[in-house]
């Protein structure tokens, strides 16, 4: 993530006057679809079959990373308040 606000989607829960995202882990095999041509999304190859998701209040994602972490960091970046759900 760079530190240009103005053009991140983590930025969309300042919309809605909501700071808290949702953090949960996802398989690779499960959104690997969605991702494989999103010339946003770079692919690193990882010893792992999980990522880390965050989502906004509505249940959108905003975010995959590889680890729990960098979620949380990421999440925290951008004024946001990282739950952990199952």
């Amino acid at each position: 993530m760079d530190g240009d606000r103005s053009h991140n989607s983590l930025d969309t829960d300042f919309e809605t006057g909501s700071r808290t995202v949702y953090v949960r882990t996802v398989a690779v095999e499960d959104v690997l679809h969605e991702i494989a041509d999103d010339p946003d999304f770079e692919l690193v190859a990882a010893d792992t079959d999980t990522l880390y998701a965050v989502h906004a209040t509505d249940g959108s994602r905003l975010a995959l990373v590889s680890d729990r972490e960098t979620a949380f960091a990421a999440a925290r970046m951008y004024d946001m308040a990282p739950v952990s759900v199952h």
